[in-house]
């Protein structure tokens, strides 16, 4: 099967997304898959996020759009905030769609990721964090895939795949849309064993189809 690079793109704020992208890394690593942590430009000021006690950044590469047609598949993780994703994130994914333009000698060529379709058939997915339950993980996840089906990509949800999501015994985040975590209203709980093995196991699932694509679209491109 194809070694397939996965782009995870994400932003968080107290950690909580960061916890749940390692396992997720951990499943793609399974499906022999090749995973890039990549989070989103902070848009708060070092003043505000001292004042919010946010802990320092992960020392992940900065995500750049120009970068992201070299993955094979990508993943967003992201918190939520009224149902829908981080700011820091939707205006990354904005960014998607904005036009610069390529000097040549004779003409300036308008270009865009979304414009060039650069992200077209590539398989997509994501994970979040809320701070309770009702929170919101659903309507977040649902929310990116409107802004992934404009771009031509393939929704991956995480469906009923693992009997974890079935688990009654505790608390815990994670739908059929996509793994998920609760930080506690006030951020103070981590992700659980729990929610980051229903992760680990999206990024197994994910890292097989983007894998199974990826040989699919090289053998035809060989047919030819």
């Amino acid at each position: 099967m194809a070694n397939a690079r996965v782009g995870i793109v994400y932003y968080s704020l107290y950690g909580h997304v960061r916890k749940l992208a390692e396992a997720v890394v951990e499943g793609l690593d399974v499906a022999g898959c090749t995973a890039e942590l990549l989070q989103v430009p902070e848009i708060l000021s070092p003043e505000a996020l001292k004042r919010l006690g946010a802990p320092s950044k992960a020392p992940d590469k900065v995500a750049q759009v120009a970068d992201l047609k070299g993955y094979d598949g990508l993943l967003f993780g992201s918190p939520t905030r009224f149902g829908m994703i981080a700011g820091p994130l939707k205006r990354f994914m904005d960014s998607m769609g904005h036009t610069h333009f390529d000097d040549t000698p004779l003409v300036k060529i308008p270009r865009s990721l979304w414009k060039e379709e650069g992200l077209s058939g590539k398989p997509a997915g994501g994970f979040v964090s809320t701070g309770t339950q009702g929170g919101g993980q659903e309507t977040t996840l649902l929310s990116l895939q409107i802004m992934l089906t404009h771009h031509g990509m393939m929704f991956v949800p995480l469906g009923y795949t693992t009997p974890l999501l079935n688990n009654m015994d505790e608390v815990h985040g994670a739908s059929a849309w996509g793994p998920g975590c609760y930080a506690g209203p006030e951020g103070a709980r981590v992700p659980s064993d729990l929610e980051k093995d229903i992760a680990r196991h999206y990024g197994w699932k994910f890292g097989s189809i983007a894998a199974k694509l990826k040989e699919a679209n090289e053998k035809h491109d060989s047919d030819e």
